[in-house]
């Protein structure tokens, strides 16, 4: 692999305040790469990237909701009059649920779809003019759940589903004209923070709804190694990221076989 190859590259790095998103900011940085880090709460977004200084790469925060369409249109502006071209853009940015299916109401479906999937959406019609002049990256960070649908997730996978689609039919028409697109498939991520999540959304649930992957039986994904992983399946310009592999295999039977495929689902998620 080349050592410089993220050498003064320009990224854009959307849901940039915390978790993943802060983990590849910083593999970028350490290459000596220049990002533009996103994120709609400034006080976690300034610690951030304070805490991201001193390294070989330049990082400068950016306020947005990427939510919103006038946003989008403002980071646009500031990325086009500070550099004038774009390598990379990460699309981060996203949120977890948990619930059943049929208490999940349209309501909560579309704020789901607004933040995983229209986001990434609209920073992509953005700049993918940028990207293929530069012949970049777009990386859209999905999830396991892009790939099959556990109980008790609400109406996270389909947001991530949609993604996925997205993701795909973007990478087959653009590649052809130089766009490396890649979708990342990760399992549950470690956090600094191991307080419970998910309360408020609990509804009776049983206990492994409040787990990591609504119980999947999955060891947590150190985020400063994937980071590394995602930077060197765009050195190499590979179309797709599932971490752990193993979970390829499920993917591969359930659609070979969705009875089969269900039956492995519930013994992986269930104690």
């Amino acid at each position: 692999m080349n050592s410089t190859y993220w050498l003064n590259k320009k990224c854009v790095l959307t849901g940039g305040s915390s978790g993943l998103g802060v983990s590849i900011a910083r593999a970028l940085l350490t290459r000596g790469a220049h990002v533009v880090l996103v994120a709609r709460n400034e006080e976690k977004l300034v610690n951030a990237a304070s805490n991201l200084g001193d390294r070989a790469g330049e990082v400068t925060p950016f306020v947005a909701d990427v939510t919103r369409e006038e946003d989008v249109a403002r980071l646009f502006v500031e990325v086009e009059s500070r550099w004038g071209q774009l390598d990379f853009l990460c699309n981060s940015a996203g949120r977890s649920a948990r619930g059943r299916a049929l208490d999940t109401t349209p309501d909560d479906f579309q704020q789901l779809l607004d933040v995983n999937f229209l986001a990434a959406v609209r920073t992509t019609r953005a700049f993918a003019a940028m990207l293929l002049q530069q012949q970049g990256h777009l990386v859209n960070i999905g999830s396991l759940a892009s790939k099959i649908a556990p109980r008790y997730m609400g109406g996270y996978p389909a947001s991530k589903f949609a993604l996925a689609a997205y993701t795909q039919q973007v990478r087959l028409e653009l590649s052809p004209q130089g766009l490396h697109v890649l979708q990342v498939c990760p399992g549950p991520i470690l956090r600094d923070n191991t307080e419970p999540r998910f309360l408020d959304h609990q509804g009776g649930l049983p206990a492994e709804a409040q787990r990591p992957a609504a119980g999947a039986k999955l060891r947590g994904i150190d985020p400063d190694w994937l980071a590394g992983k995602i930077l060197d399946s765009c050195q190499r310009r590979r179309p797709e990221l599932i971490v752990p592999w193993k979970v390829r295999l499920l993917v591969a039977v359930s659609q070979f076989s969705p009875r089969l495929g269900d039956w492995l689902l519930l013994r992986a998620t269930t104690n």
